[in-house]
């Protein structure tokens, strides 16, 4: 039986969400502050990977180990039931995360100099680490519609025409929850094929979509999937992130060889033995608890878009399609960023993100992390509540 009630005590615990608000807040004491801001939850994870988990301690001796072919196939079975995309295990290369995939493929398939472009606002690595290895980043902002965030294809072009060597895609997209729709996905798709752009797609929170969206996997709509490689991970879907675990899926054979190559020169091993355990448990045994999740966190949001938007002047809220975030649109209030989060961390004691987290565009917005218990939700929207009033 999942367990989605209980509020487990994780201050103290070595817990970067809990633990590090300190530090990433700027303030001197963070006891009575309530995060909900970095994207892991508040839930226990599924029973069936603990289980698994034992029974592997039981056996005394952790050597070297491999990745069997029924860990990989536990991904494909998973990928073929719950999204209707068929891959081969040949395609599939283990990693620590997806932003560590993301930085091998970027280094593997582009030289320093080279263009890379993104939407924005998006996740903050995706600048970060293009950064970081030397490479330019070119933005592409995403257009606002009716509280959901829609793609400008003439800018878009523009920009791959513009010299791009890699698009990296986020879908569905963190921080603003949209669930592409196959047109959109194909447009994208053809586009760089045209432009020989090659495609990066994050697709971490495929599993986190609500009824009637649906993930469309980049993989199936593309005319030439040799020209994509997707990366995928159980560690959001199931609240894995400290198992570090994650998977390139690459069906390009010459694009494998140079990613495997690029391992070996740096002595990267295949995932530790408790990794890939509960990454098979996960897939085998894990639909059941996420069917619950859904339900749960879709029923969180509802609350905080009811509670904010009718008893917060000046703040918006619109329920994504997907993932278990909220992107608050406070431009109305007339607050200025330094001004909202001052106000949320003194006089509401509740750490969110702030929006130009993920770049100029989020400015005037924040994320929320409503993956908790109930009584944590209803405590961390009274926080935001007492703050604005």
């Amino acid at each position: 039986m999942a367990d989605f009630t209980t509020v487990f005590q994780r201050r103290n615990t070595h817990s970067v969400k809990w633990d590090l608000v300190e530090e990433i807040y700027s303030i001197p004491d963070a006891s009575e502050v309530l995060p909900m801001w970095i994207a892991d939850m508040d839930f226990a994870i599924p029973s069936p990977i603990i289980e698994a988990l034992h029974q592997r301690l039981e056996h005394p001796v952790f050597g070297y180990s491999l990745a069997p072919e029924e860990t990989k196939s536990a991904l494909t079975n998973w990928l073929q039931k719950k999204h209707q995309l068929k891959i081969e295990n040949k395609w599939i290369l283990f990693q620590q995360g997806v932003i560590p995939s993301i930085a091998a493929v970027v280094e593997a398939f582009t030289e320093v100099g080279d263009k890379i472009l993104i939407h924005t606002p998006v996740y903050p690595p995706f600048t970060n680490v293009p950064e970081k290895l030397g490479r330019v980043v070119e933005t592409c902002r995403l257009v606002e519609k009716d509280g959901s965030l829609e793609i400008d294809f003439d800018a878009f072009e523009a920009k791959l025409k513009s010299g791009v060597k890699a698009f990296i895609l986020c879908s569905p997209h963190n921080p603003g929850g949209k669930v592409w729709s196959k047109e959109d996905l194909k447009k994208i798709a053809t586009l760089c094929q045209n432009n020989n752009v090659l495609v990066l797609s994050d697709e971490i929170h495929s599993d986190l979509v609500f009824k009637p969206n649906k993930h469309i996997p980049m993989l199936s709509v593309a005319e030439d999937p040799t020209n994509i490689i997707t990366f995928f991970a159980p560690t959001k879907t199931f609240n894995l992130a400290g198992i570090q675990a994650a998977t390139i899926i690459v069906p390009d054979e010459r694009k494998k060889k140079v990613l495997e190559e690029q391992a070996l020169a740096r002595g990267q091993m295949e995932l530790n033995i408790f990794s890939l355990t509960a990454f098979q448990a996960a897939y085998e045994h894990g639909e059941a608890w996420l069917d619950e999740l859904l339900e749960i966190v879709s029923s969180n949001m509802d609350y905080v878009v009811d509670q904010l938007t009718s008893k917060v002047e000046g703040v918006k809220v619109f329920k994504p399609d997907g993932t278990y975030l909220l992107w608050i649109d406070y431009r109305d209030t007339g607050l200025s960023e330094k001004d909202m989060m001052d106000l949320l961390l003194t006089k509401g004691k509740l750490a969110l993100e702030p929006g130009t987290k993920y770049g100029e565009a989020g400015n005037g917005f924040l994320r929320m992390n409503v993956a908790c218990p109930r009584v944590t939700l209803e405590d961390g929207v009274a926080r935001f509540i007492k703050a604005l009033t």
